[in-house]
């Protein structure tokens, strides 16, 4: 009888923690990333010259997802001219970074990369056809050219497909919404999970809500980042990370999908500002069913500290942040969505526990032949 009632308690545990993390893949997203910049002077590169020291905190947690998903802003380029326009050199926000750096995105674990932004093309055609070039001979994926707009891999068994979208020259436009929701349907027909990824809204402190309205920012229309999500969704996306304004805003689930609007500034070395908001650095953790559907969620907190890189932040203050954003943006979801002080996330009893994996078919529970 004691055998039969520890394997039951082992068989119902065992259950659970499937209910808990799905029957699919897990993903990380996380947002801006500039690794140091060697324009408009050297000074602005990493101590030692070596990037690691900026990333090495989270290797741990990303090698706990199944995917790992960023926005690569800048490109990786040793020699060649800004092409962005600039009245001051001296003052240009335009991002070249040692080819030498390229090798630790891989070291670190990303599979999927954005260069759908502004400051992809900071070094015109020829810094972009370096940066490429490089990804390429890293076999790390990326998206987000408005003549590569997707790209499909194979990982864990499962077909992963990315698209990726942004307001900006020579990127595949998020503006055009039936045109990214044409994409987005083609790649469900093809692959296991449809990831998202869009560079819009308003930038900075005074812009960290969602508006449900197109947003324009110095003149430039950054998209209706709502409107766009949930039409993603739609076309068949599974998960939507978003990034571009700096900041961490609000995350929604719709339709039993994820959606964050903004992942903020991730790992910037220099020439970014990091003060309050725009130092905060959520890493996203979404377990996923086997459908793509959500099953619960993970803020990791971290921030930036000046001059030394990405690193944990034990206060949780991304998570407090998005929480109270996601409540005041989405009141809606309030009481469905729970966020705790942890960072962990959930939708209590949204669907029957059967239907998020949980099932006793999932144990096998061992019954003592005198009770047989």
């Amino acid at each position: 009888m004691q055998k039969y009632i520890i394997t039951l308690i082992f068989s119902c545990f065992l259950s659970l923690t499937l209910a808990q993390n799905g029957n699919g893949l897990s993903f990380i997203g996380v947002g801006d990333m500039m690794l140091g910049t060697h324009f408009p002077s050297e000074d602005y590169l990493p101590p030692n010259d070596d990037p690691w020291p900026l990333l090495k905190e989270v290797a741990p947690v990303f090698a706990e997802a199944d995917v790992v998903f960023g926005n690569l802003e800048g490109a990786f380029l040793d020699e060649g001219d800004v092409y962005k326009r600039c009245k001051d050199l001296t003052k240009c926000y335009a991002f070249k970074t040692p080819t030498r750096y390229a090798p630790v995105l891989k070291k670190v674990g990303f599979d999927l990369l954005s260069i759908a932004n502004n400051h992809i093309r900071d070094f015109g055609p020829e810094g972009l056809k370096t940066t490429r070039k490089l990804l390429d001979s890293l076999e790390i994926a990326y998206a987000g050219l408005y003549n590569k707009a997707s790209v499909v891999v194979n990982l864990h068994g499962k077909k992963i497909g990315m698209c990726a979208f942004a307001p900006n020259t020579g990127t595949a436009q998020i503006a055009d919404i039936e045109g990214a929701a044409k994409i987005v349907a083609a790649l469900n027909n093809e692959c296991d999970y449809v990831l998202v990824s869009f560079h819009g809204g308003a930038e900075g402190k005074k812009h960290m809500h969602v508006t449900r309205e197109t947003e324009i920012f110095y003149g430039e229309n950054r998209g209706n980042v709502h409107r766009f999500s949930h039409a993603m969704i739609d076309a068949g996306a599974d998960i939507v990370f978003g990034h571009g304004p700096h900041v961490p805003r609000s995350m929604e689930i719709y339709k039993d999908r994820f959606i964050a609007y903004s992942l903020g500034n991730f790992c910037t070395f220099s020439r970014f500002n990091l003060t309050g908001a725009n130092g905060l650095s959520p890493v996203v953790q979404i377990w996923t069913n086997e459908d793509g559907s959500f099953v619960r969620g993970k803020i990791h907190s971290f921030k930036q500290v000046k001059g030394v890189g990405t690193v944990r932040d034990h206060g949780n203050a991304v998570v407090y942040k998005m929480s109270d954003l996601t409540k005041i943006d989405f009141p809606e979801l309030n009481h469905r969505l729970v966020i705790d002080d942890d960072g962990d996330f959930y939708m209590p009893f949204e669907k029957p526990i059967e239907s998020k994996g949980f099932s006793m078919s999932n144990a096998r529970i061992e019954v003592p032949a005198e009770l047989d």
